[in-house]
């Protein structure tokens, strides 16, 4: 059975730092991308961050570039996501996911592409 769970979330002054976490179990870890989504209280779920199985090749979101950072450790068969000067804007309950994926540099961006998710973990930024 595969599980995906995430931790990390919590409240945070804006300006702040959080590190989300995605301990994956269940599944070759290395065979799968990984990616960060979030949805926002009346909005539908967005994509925020992708990294390929290898690790190598990551993509963002316009709206998170050069804040956040998307990074796997395979040895913990964990995915993460640092996310620094955090915005109102960016409060939502963020979700992780993997994908199957074809290619050592395969990023997957589409929601639809992914196979497995997790739960999710709110994330609140004060202004």
């Amino acid at each position: 059975q595969v599980q995906l769970a995430e931790s990390g979330g919590g409240l945070v002054q804006a300006g702040g730092s959080l590190r989300l976490s995605c301990a994956a179990s269940g599944l070759t870890f290395s065979s799968f991308a990984m990616g960060w989504f979030r949805q926002a209280p009346g909005k539908e779920r967005e994509f925020v961050a992708t990294i390929s199985w290898s690790g190598g090749s990551t993509y963002y979101a316009d709206s998170v570039k050069g804040r956040f950072t998307i990074s796997r450790d395979k040895a913990k068969n964990t995915a993460y996501l640092q996310m620094n000067s955090l915005r109102p804007e960016d409060a939502a309950v963020y979700y992780c996911a993997a994908a199957r994926a074809l290619g050592i540099a395969t990023l997957v961006v589409r929601q639809d592409k992914y196979d497995y998710w997790g739960q999710g973990t709110q994330v609140t930024v004060s202004s």
